[in-house]
């Protein structure tokens, strides 16, 4: 019995083959988006940094079609990941949390290429709500649960206060998200049904500092 691609994205795929499709597909759209342009896994390899095997392997979880000696349509494999990873259908998303990160990802033009789409953002401030930021409206965060509801948006970006983040979780999950982009520096405890990214950039910066020290020292 085959598996299917999107079978695989459901059971089976790593932690770090999830982080690096998304890389592949930016790469191939940056340089090899052309028609009738074809690619090797070594050619990926080589401009990333990688193994040429680990690279096949991650894109075996895409359905992607290579041929012998000539490698992937750059085009069909651009399709083949946009498909496994969701970017086909683009996906609405809420923001709560207008502050510097939330506008910063409010004006971040980048979302477009991964299928996201933000269609609102909320927040509790009312010198902001009514207001537009980079382009999108600010409602009061009291309306976000009707809307999430009438609109079926199922993604919510969370860049509140810490001591905010646990109550406008539960508020998102009550609402109805399945998934949640956590910017507060916060463990959220959310029902099983929901997955949670979180993205902590004192412990990225922590992380690269200690890189940095290690290096030097060898």
């Amino acid at each position: 019995m085959t598996t299917t691609g999107q079978e695989k994205n459901r059971i089976m795929v790593p932690e770090p083959t999830l982080q690096r499709i998304p890389v592949y597909l930016q790469l191939l759209k940056r340089r090899f988006d052309n028609e009738g342009i074809y690619v090797s896994s070594s050619e990926i390899a080589e401009l990333l940094d990688l193994k040429p095997i680990q690279v096949r392997k991650d894109l075996e979880y895409t359905n992607a079609d290579g041929r012998p000696k000539l490698g992937y349509n750059a085009r069909d494999l651009i399709k083949s990941i946009e498909k496994f990873l969701g970017y086909d259908n683009i996906s609405d998303a809420f923001l709560v949390g207008c502050g510097n990160m939330g506008r910063a990802l409010l004006g971040y033009s980048g979302f477009d290429s991964t299928g996201i789409k933000i269609r609102a953002a909320f927040d509790t401030n009312l010198n902001i709500i009514g207001t537009q930021v980079n382009g999108h409206k600010v409602f009061d965060v009291s309306k976000f649960s009707d809307l999430a509801k009438r609109l079926n948006v199922r993604i919510a970006i969370l860049t509140v206060p810490f001591d905010k983040a646990q109550e406008t979780a539960d508020m998102m999950c009550e609402a109805g998200i399945k998934a949640i982009w956590n910017f507060a520096p916060v463990h959220l405890k959310v029902p099983d049904d929901v997955i949670v990214q979180n993205e902590n950039m004192a412990v990225s910066l922590s992380v690269l500092v200690k890189k940095l020290d290690d290096s030097m020292k060898g």
